[in-house]
């Protein structure tokens, strides 16, 4: 019991709460992806139960949207990365606004979801930039 009490601690330190390669903000552009084709099929298709369809899995792939890019924004991103991009926190917050009810999940706009998926690759790009730090 002694033995253990007196026993060196051992230091551990990760940039993460999981192992590396968990997180990705591909998982996000995918359902950002699939909104904007479905924005697509929407406009080419009348028969009103495909649109009900359509409009529930593209409320959907938006909440999952949003999912993502907390998950990266909490789980991820720690104090150093939001100090060397300083844009970070505006940036995943206009994100994830235009993920929402405003944006791609009450709306059929294309050019939101095109807007979306551009902030998508902005975050991406930090994100890179972060693991080869």
């Amino acid at each position: 019991m002694f033995a253990r009490l007196f026993a060196p601690t051992v230091d551990a330190q990760a940039h993460c709460d999981l192992p590396c390669g968990v997180y990705d903000p591909a998982q996000a552009r995918i359902e950002a992806e699939s909104i904007k084709a479905l924005i697509g099929k929407l406009a080419d298709n009348d028969d009103p139960d495909f649109r009900t369809r359509a409009v529930v899995i593209k409320e959907q792939r938006s909440e999952l949207v949003k999912h993502h890019l907390w998950v990266l924004w909490t789980d991820y991103f720690k104090p150093p990365h939001f100090e060397a991009y300083p844009q970070l926190h505006t940036l995943i917050n206009e994100a994830t606004k235009l993920a929402g009810a405003g944006g791609t999940k009450g709306s059929l706009d294309a050019a939101v979801a095109d807007q979306l998926l551009a902030k998508i690759d902005e975050i991406a790009e930090i994100f890179w930039a972060t693991k080869k730090a």
